[in-house]
């Protein structure tokens, strides 16, 4: 038998805090002596507690309405299509300058007339606007947001 294989059995209780000076852990009882942590009930803080300041949630303008954190889609309106034709995506719509960035959601609404044939796969269409596109023999898709590709993406596809 070596010593590394001897099994050790540990045979200690748990020690009690604050019994005395003679109990190993008396008098402040491991904590130190004064301040916020020396004190019980120090671990249970608000949310937003710092230290006896004002607290964030207190320091923070409050607003009246609400803020969404969702990007609102770009609106785009039917009669702006007529001068395009064939697949119009996200990417064509940008490059007619109708919405200004590709990477962003796209909305389809009606206000004029639609009279290019046109297959239109973007993420949302009213439902008159997806009326006016088959009215004028086209056809609507919707389809996801196109993700931006990083600089390092885009190295990799051309090696």
């Amino acid at each position: 038998m070596k010593y590394n294989d001897l099994e050790v059995n540990k045979n200690t209780r748990p020690t009690r805090k604050g019994r005395g000076i003679s109990a190993g852990q008396g008098k402040t009882a491991g904590r130190g002596t004064k301040g916020q942590k020396s004190r019980t009930g120090h671990r249970k803080m608000p949310a937003g507690f710092m230290g006896g300041q004002r607290a964030i949630m207190q320091a923070v303008p409050k607003l009246k309405g609400f803020k969404s954190i969702h990007t609102k889609a770009e609106v785009v309106y039917i009669d702006r299509l007529n001068d395009l034709s064939g697949d119009i995506d996200n990417f064509k719509l940008y490059e007619a300058s109708l919405i200004k960035s590709p990477y962003n959601k796209v909305k389809v609404i009606t206000r004029g007339e639609l009279t290019a044939k046109i297959n239109l796969k973007t993420q949302f269409a009213s439902k008159t606007a997806i009326e006016a596109i088959k009215k004028a023999g086209g056809k609507f898709e919707k389809v996801a947001t196109p993700l931006r590709t990083t600089r390092e993406d885009s190295r990799k596809g051309s090696k």
